[in-house]
């Protein structure tokens, strides 16, 4: 190989770790500030929101909670990062697991700020933003009422509550607190979990800015050919950009012109409840009910 041609790779490999970590400090910034919205809500739901609270607004009936966890995404402004470890707080305070699981899907698309997003980046057009809420809504249902019929209620809550002991994270069980203890709590749960929560948006950050430089997308698009292989491809770039939902709405539209309204749409579904960096979050989080559904009797 010649001096030029080692030059010339050496530029090129420079030139894409370069592009990278663009993309890296990129996904970063635009998850950060929603993974600490997320945090601290997560905080004050474990501070200032108790089991007879929940108890008091839940629905007992089964379907009832699962429609009340899949609106109540729509009182949360938090992207699909900051949306587990409220999840979490959740369901350690007795909200049923296919009614926080329902949440978890929705949160991220049915809050007004994403609502208000693909509004704009679609032209001021509700038609899209509409299609994309009641799809997410659809999904979520299903999901969640498998979820009842799988899964015992004490799965994940046997997890989170042995995590959180492990950490020494188990202020509840000691005399109630005064509101000043409690917003200093708040302060050191959100901390913690920060802490927690942001190793993954790292990691996750890493490995989609570097399968978005060196995996050609204009390679994938040219696989769209048919209907459904469009919206298999824009389901998959979905998770690899690993795009927060507030900002996903404007990358989508502009595949306008090369996919249909379907493959779109799936873009805009499925990247706000599973990509990469949320995937690792969620693996972190959900990891035990697996592990407990195959040792029960």
């Amino acid at each position: 190989m010649s001096v030029i041609e080692k030059r010339r790779r050496y530029a090129v490999m420079g030139q894409s770790l370069l592009q990278m970590s663009t993309i890296f400090i990129s996904i970063i910034i635009e998850a950060l500030p929603f993974i600490v919205l997320g945090v601290f809500i997560s905080a004050v739901i474990q501070m200032f929101v108790t089991e007879e609270m929940i108890a008091k607004v839940m629905p007992k009936n089964r379907f009832l909670s699962i429609a009340f966890g899949t609106g109540m995404g729509a009182l949360f402004p938090a992207c699909e990062c900051g949306i587990v470890p409220i999840t979490e707080r959740l369901v350690r305070k007795n909200v049923p697991l296919s009614a926080a699981i329902a949440f978890m899907l929705t949160g991220p698309i049915i809050n007004p700020v994403v609502i208000f997003s693909t509004f704009v980046a679609f032209g001021d057009s509700w038609k899209m933003a509409l299609l994309r809420c009641g799809l997410a809504i659809f999904t979520a249902v299903l999901t969640a009422i498998a979820i009842s019929y799988f899964f015992s209620e004490n799965q994940l809550r046997e997890f989170v509550e042995a995590k959180l002991h492990h950490h020494g994270d188990d202020h509840e069980a000691h005399d109630k607190p005064s509101f000043l203890q409690k917003i200093t709590g708040t302060i050191d749960h959100a901390i913690d979990e920060f802490f927690s929560v942001g190793k993954f948006l790292v990691f996750g950050g890493l490995i989609s800015a570097a399968m978005q430089t060196f995996f050609r997308t204009s390679t994938l698009l040219s696989l769209g050919q048919t209907k459904m292989a469009a919206i298999l491809i824009m389901m998959l770039l979905a998770f690899i950009m690993s795009i927060c939902s507030e900002a996903d709405a404007f990358i989508a539209s502009s595949f306008n012109g090369m996919f249909g309204t379907s493959a779109i749409l799936a873009f805009l579904v499925f990247g706000a409840m599973v990509d990469i960096k949320n995937l690792l979050m969620m693996m972190h989080s959900f990891k035990k009910v697996q592990q407990i559904a195959k040792h029960r009797p």
